[in-house]
């Protein structure tokens, strides 16, 4: 489970890419709308991204699995997915319902039409294989080596080739078994529909308990991206925006959970912090809870208590999948471009169905949450914000965080990397929207205590290799700062992770003439071993290497152990590579 785990852990953060775009379609297609600015340039301009999602998975999907999110996995994403999309139209059977007493040229275009309209609903899950297919045949073949007579088509400009061939699978797999897999996702909507508010309720309560590993994300996306049809438009968020009646039911009720429950779990964590504690959390919680309100971005609270209580956790899974359930049966149907904060409520205003109904519905949410959790925590004695012993470090001031400094002085991005045990031990760096997620070679050297006084809001360990650090909002630019403090200087390898390797695995490794030319040629090489996934290298001058070339050729990270010997850890595929 761990291992599958840390498999999907890369698609939850590559998905967040094209999700971030929804805010700006969705502000474009409503501010353009005859109920507000009524503007048709900037209703196209959002219609226009709706209607090409799937494109933007595509390429979202292969920048997120991309080793270093060149553009050409981005360019083979593209092709896999017209590929896979045109290949698939000419395979699919004639749709039903079209006269064949039109004339020749009238049916070829209603043909074609409905056919668009039908691969409509399977973009986005096309997309997404169609971003795997590009980031991870990057990863395998941007170092692909042809005869010379055909080695302008070697190395990157291989990926997207050998992406199109790919999608031309896929559009045999989609357009021949077109039928069943429209049957599948019907069968699949229809049957949750049938549950009725049983459904929704267990959507909610699944969507938060998948929070903890990430993966809500994935889960999301069918509801939001593929179930359900109005007029072309596929998923609750489009049909929603394409003006369907009945959208909204698997988003409406995350509304008064982020816009009015949480922010009173983080009055009642406030007022049960020690009174001298309080004005040093007091800042802290109105951020996280404002920041709830009006984005719906709720994920830096939920990790305040979720493993300091997980009781207390369930009861909030519980609410959220009773909260989806309540609304839809008042007839309530709102809807979001990115999450259910003020700012999209007062947004699509026009187009909800009794909005206003949201502020009791609030109100009473607001009540329950602060009664259960300030009930819980004082009667549990739970270690919440401003509640720790006396020897527990707290977490960074917000305004710390947000200038990108820490405590000490140093850059954020070095503090965050020396934490989480310097360059060496870390294989993968990207983000989400409000977690690092991260792949190391030890957990054991990464500091926790060190992460919260930064400002993290919990670690997660889905896998002995994976990584998650939860930040908040600003995670992604503490993603960027990471890599830039690890580009700036080599940190010395983790203690525990330079004597397993020395201890144990080591085995002769000749080098490739890519690698011995990055390291400043052969009369520079003393000797080299590799131990798993990492080369330790001996060389007569450390300062001759080329560091942008080592990177070009796979290297992840860079770490120092000693003064004449480097160590450069890969992906395993990627040593596997270089070593055949």
């Amino acid at each position: 489970m761990r291992r599958v785990l840390e498999t999907l852990q890369p698609l939850g953060r590559a998905l967040m890419l094209p999700i971030a775009v929804l805010p700006v379609a969705g502000l474009l297609l409503r501010l353009g709308q005859p109920d507000l600015l009524d503007i048709a340039l900037l209703s196209a301009a959002g219609d226009a991204l709706f209607s090409h999602l799937g494109l933007l998975f595509s390429i979202g999907v292969a920048t997120g699995y991309a080793r270093d999110g060149n553009g050409a996995a981005c360019l083979a994403g593209i092709v896999c997915f017209l590929v896979a999309t045109e290949g698939a139209k000419v395979l699919m059977p004639v749709p039903p319902g079209i006269d064949p007493a039109l004339s020749k040229d009238a049916f070829a275009a209603a043909v074609a039409a409905a056919k668009s309209q039908a691969i409509g609903r399977l973009d986005v899950p096309i997309g997404i294989v169609s971003g795997l297919i590009g980031g991870n045949f990057y990863n395998r073949f941007s170092g692909m080596k042809l005869p010379e007579y055909l080695a302008f088509f070697g190395g990157r400009r291989f990926v997207p080739i050998v992406s199109g061939v790919a999608g031309l699978l896929l559009a045999c797999l989609v357009g021949l078994g077109f039928q069943p897999i429209a049957t599948g996702i019907d069968g699949v909507s229809h049957g949750i529909t049938g549950l009725g508010g049983a459904g929704l309720f267990l959507f909610g309560l699944i969507n938060r308990l998948l929070l903890v590993t990430g993966l809500h994300h994935v889960f999301n996306n069918l509801f939001w991206f593929v179930f359900g049809d109005y007029n072309g438009a596929h998923g609750d968020i489009r049909r929603f925006f394409a003006g369907d009646p009945t959208a909204g039911s698997f988003m409406t009720g995350f509304f008064p959970v982020m816009m009015f429950g949480l922010p009173a779990a983080c009055l009642a964590m406030y007022r049960a912090a020690r009174p001298e504690r309080r004005k040093a959390v007091g800042g802290m919680f109105f951020s996280l809870a404002l920041t709830s309100l009006l984005t719906g971005v709720t994920e830096p609270i939920e990790f305040s208590f979720m493993f300091l209580a997980p009781v207390l956790y369930a009861i909030h899974a519980v609410l959220t999948g009773l909260s989806m359930w309540l609304t839809d049966a008042l007839g309530m149907h709102l809807g979001f471009g990115f999450s259910a904060g003020l700012f999209d409520y007062v947004l699509n205003f026009g187009k909800a169905t009794r909005p206003l109904l949201l502020l009791p519905v609030g109100l009473v949410y607001f009540a329950v949450y602060y009664g259960v959790f300030a009930f819980a925590i004082r009667k549990l004695d739970l270690k919440t914000p401003g509640r720790e012993d006396e020897d527990v470090a707290a977490p960074a001031p917000t305004s710390a965080l947000a200038a990108g400094e820490n405590p000490a002085g140093d850059t954020r991005g070095g503090a965050y990397l020396a934490a989480l045990g310097g360059s060496g031990n870390l294989v993968e760096v990207s983000a989400c929207t409000t977690r690092l997620r991260l792949i190391i070679v030890d957990h054991g050297a990464v500091d926790e205590a060190r992460l919260k006084a930064l400002g993290a809001r919990g670690v997660i360990r889905p896998s002995d290799k994976a990584l998650q650090v939860i930040l908040g909002p600003v995670a992604d630019i503490v993603s960027v700062e990471i890599r830039e403090a690890m580009v700036a200087g080599p940190a010395p390898m983790p203690q525990v992770a330079r004597v397993a390797g020395a201890a144990q695995g080591a085995q002769k490794m000749p080098l490739p003439a890519v690698l011995v030319e990055a390291l400043g040629g052969a009369a520079n090489l003393r000797g080299a071993a590799r131990y798993g996934n990492r080369l330790r290298v001996e060389l007569v001058d450390t300062a001759a290497i080329d560091a942008p070339a080592l990177t070009a050729a796979g290297v992840r990270a860079l770490g120092t152990t000693e003064a004449a010997a480097i160590h450069l850890l890969f992906a395993a595929a990627d040593l596997d590579r270089l070593a055949a």
